[in-house]
């Protein structure tokens, strides 16, 4: 393709007969009204009742919950939208669900979920009757109950909602690679305003409608946010359509003429039809270039069907709807008579039967079976998850002679360079269930040759000397949108597929709160056991602040790592393998796993290499090992144990424990490596834990220990926490100390540096070692100068001596 010079000229405006919709299918817009009148008043009771549900008496203020809680606002119009949806599928047996931006609006979904018989498929005592009817509502926000918002334990639900930025985008990773799927996603006005949302509205610029289903946007303006107007609820019509056509979207503004219903109704039609219409012409091989979606403009009135005004102030229609109109209604009998009429107004008996089971006529609105929204069967992952092929690690190990300690270390390889030549079998052989979404830093981080097996996706137009990208299969996808790429693998992860997320470290941070909610979902996930286990997430950080000398203090961050470890024990891993053979095994392992965030660490830039592939398996299974050809006598009755954990930190622990061979024999050196950090916590805190019995053995029981960490020491201060005698650890890592220098200057100002991790082990051992205390003055004071010298050095000559750049292991 070649970049479009040309203006686009842009169909005349979308003109649809309402009037006509209602004469042809006023029958079932009928229905479809009193499908919404039991929906209604089904979320408004979850919000107000723990008695009466079906109001045989006057309402009491024992009827009401003692703390009322929830999102009444956005119910109508999820309801709405909820209703219509499952029309068009009953219409056009879809394959279709449902993501819920507005993740508050749960008694909403919640409703909608009860009537199709999902729920009772899961919580046996949610029948359709007035016995599970009271029960649904009793639930709702009450203790062991359903949350306010989506969450694992509602069926049907690949978000939450509960921070708001990233439905539409994780809308857009569930249909990649499964072209007869439709996700209609629900964008609140108020999620609208979000950064993350903001690039969303671009992802179908990454959807290949050959290869891949579809993303309907159904963005709702209720005009209201929990005290303030919306930006886009305050925007014209022209000011919409010209925002989105500008996106590129073919838009719709649905409720302005008076019959939302029927509005509504005509547009679905309209939108499943350009579905279609583009997914037609790609799958014949007559694609439309620049293809426009639709989307949806929904204006509806915040809280509609509810109370009008409260207290002479308008509630419907306004910020006051949002959450629950009238909290006080136990003391207030005019706020409880106004809530009472609110809800009576619903004529739920009109709806229900005597026994309080759904008319025919309201069940028959709902799709059956695996068409359910609630039960579409890419919404359990688990179920339907697709197994990676993956290639022998051994074709791919770097060359490593493990006999003889000399041999080792003398060959200098990107480890990332490496591994990325395994996920090109990886692709390859996954041509459909894995994908890789970055932040347009692949070619950066080293991982370029993934692109001679496979290309960006990208469907629109341009350069022809841009390389490596085009609209046919990609496996790759670059935005630089942290945001984005980690909602189109949540998407692609929750729907039965694996990924993998590369970024610089400084910049993963950037995603904290979404790898938060996510590791939340999982850990929930486990509580439902039909909720079985997805792939993992799989982080890899590299460009790591070691390396990152020459951008300066702001990419020198490696706080990803705390964030990740407040997570559950059970969901979180952290791997940060030593050099390019642990690295490859660290990533074949992660990419079998399930259920897990896993975040591995590892530097581009060459360095050496320690491990043969064999070696590097078994060190990766113990999580930690002696390194007894780096050691003294195999590491035996040692007077310190030097530790490295991380490659580049790693390497100053070899090279400290190199020259103190040489120049300081007298001095016994343990070298231990590891490469999963959740080792050092307790096996009682954490599965991959440690007991005290090999803690001992690694680490001796009672010989100071030294830590050359890769981030910040208090990570490690705290996985230590419960262990004995933890005044024997010495730990060094990052301590914000960084600029625009040398890359060995950044050890020597965070104090992992081989000189200093010398002068440590030098002190400590001096403590217990006659022979090292008669020299440790002179020998501390020899590294001393040695640290001056090398400022001296870097400030005349701009980079780092000989000694340091070409040192070699033995």
């Amino acid at each position: 393709m070649t970049m479009a010079t040309t203006r686009i000229v842009l169909p005349p405006a979308l003109l649809l007969d309402i009037s006509s919709t209602r004469r042809q299918h006023g029958v079932k817009l009928e229905a479809l009204a009193r499908y919404q009148r039991l929906t209604n008043y089904l979320a408004a009771a979850q919000v107000y009742l723990k008695d009466n549900f079906l109001l045989k008496e006057p309402l009491h203020p024992a009827h009401i919950k003692d703390r009322l809680l929830g999102h009444w606002g956005t119910c109508p119009g999820i309801n709405l939208m909820y209703a219509h949806l499952n029309r068009l599928i009953c219409q056009h047996d879809l394959d279709m669900f449902l993501v819920t931006g507005p993740g508050h609006g749960a008694p909403a979904n919640l409703a909608n979920l009860y009537l199709e018989g999902s729920l009772q498929d899961y919580y046996p005592a949610l029948t359709r009757d007035a016995a599970g009817l009271g029960e649904l509502v009793k639930l709702f926000s009450w203790p062991g109950g359903f949350p306010s918002h989506l969450y694992p334990g509602v069926p049907g639900t690949i978000h939450e909602g509960g921070e708001l930025g990233y439905a539409l985008a994780t809308a857009f990773g569930a249909v990649m690679d499964n072209p007869d799927l439709i996700v209609a996603c629900i964008v609140g006005d108020g999620e609208a305003e979000t950064g993350p949302t903001a690039t969303a509205w671009h992802s179908y610029k990454f959807l290949d409608p050959k290869e891949s289903g579809a993303v309907l946007p159904l963005l709702h303006l209720n005009g209201y946010k929990i005290s303030n107007p919306t930006i886009y609820g305050t925007m014209s019509d022209d000011e919409l359509n010209h925002l989105f056509t500008g996106f590129g979207w073919q838009v719709r503004i649905v409720g302005n003429n008076g019959d939302l219903d029927a509005d509504l109704y005509a547009s679905l039609d309209w939108s499943y039809g350009e579905i279609r219409r583009i997914q037609q012409a790609a799958r014949t091989q007559q694609p439309i270039p620049q293809p426009r979606w639709p989307l949806l403009i929904v204006r509806s009135p915040k809280g509609m069907t509810g109370i009008a005004t409260m207290d002479g102030k308008p509630i419907t229609g306004s910020y006051r709807s949002h959450q629950v109109p009238g909290k006080d209604l136990q003391k207030n009998p005019a706020h409880l008579a106004a809530v009472e009429t609110w809800l009576r107004s619903y004529r739920i008996e009109e709806l229900l039967d005597d026994q309080g089971r759904p008319n025919p006529e309201i069940l028959d609105q709902c799709p059956q079976g695996a068409r359910r929204m609630g039960s579409n069967p890419h919404t359990f992952g688990g179920k339907i998850l697709r197994p990676l092929v993956l290639p022998k690690l051994t074709d791919y190990a770097v060359p490593v002679t493990p006999h003889g300690a000399c041999q080792r270390g003398q060959s200098h390889t990107s480890s990332v360079s490496a591994v990325a030549q395994y996920l090109q079998a990886v692709i390859q052989q996954n041509d459909q269930t894995f994908r890789i979404f970055c932040p347009d830093e692949l070619v950066s981080n080293l991982l370029g040759s993934v692109l001679d097996v496979t290309q960006r996706n990208y469907q629109w137009p341009t350069q022809p000397e841009d390389e490596g990208i085009g609209p046919d299969g990609g496996r790759v996808i670059e935005v630089l949108s942290e945001h984005t790429c980690q909602a189109f693998l949540q998407g692609y992860l929750l729907t039965g597929r694996h990924g993998l997320f590369p970024s610089y470290e400084a910049f993963l941070g950037i995603v904290t709160t979404m790898m938060d909610q996510y590791a939340k979902f999982l850990k929930m996930s486990g509580d439902f056991p039909w909720r079985l286990p997805v792939a993992s997430l799989n982080y890899l950080e590299t460009s790591t602040l070691w390396r990152q000398e020459h951008n300066g203090f702001s990419h020198q961050s490696p706080g990803f790592i705390n964030a990740v470890l407040n997570k559950k024990a059970k969901v979180t891993r952290v791997y940060l393998p030593p050099d390019a053979n642990c690295l490859i095994s660290t990533m074949d392992h992660c990419l079998r796993s399930k259920n897990y965030v896993n975040l591995v660490i590892a530097n581009k830039q060459p360095l050496p290499q320690w491990l043969s592939m064999p070696e590097a398996v078994a060190h990766c299974r113990a999580g930690a090992s002696v390194w007894p050809w780096a050691s003294t006598d195999e590491g035996v009755n040692p007077d310190v144990v030097l530790v490295g954990i991380g490659d580049n930190t790693t390497l100053e622990v070899m090279a400290a424990a190199h020259i103190l061979r040489q120049e300081f024999p007298q001095l016994r050196v343990r070298v231990v490596n590891v490469t999963d950090l959740l080792v050092l916590e307790e096996d009682t805190e954490h599965p991959h834990g440690l007991d005290h019995t090999l803690f001992a053995a690694l680490f001796t029981p009672d010989r100071p220990v030294i830590i050359n960490f890769h981030g910040y020491p208090s990570v490690v201060k705290y996985l230590l926490f419960n262990r004995p005698h933890q005044e024997r650890f010495h730990i060094n890592g990052y301590q914000e100390e960084g600029t625009t220098t040398t890359p060995f200057d950044m050890n020597v100002r965070n104090g992992t540096s081989r000189y200093h991790l010398i002068q440590q082990a030098i002190r400590l051992a001096s403590l217990h070692n006659p022979h090292v205390a008669v020299q440790a003055n002179e020998r501390i004071s020899h590294y001393t100068y040695v640290l001056r010298d090398h400022r001296r050095y870097i400030q005349e000559h701009g980079s780092d001596p000989e000694d340091v750049t070409h040192w070699q292991w033995c």
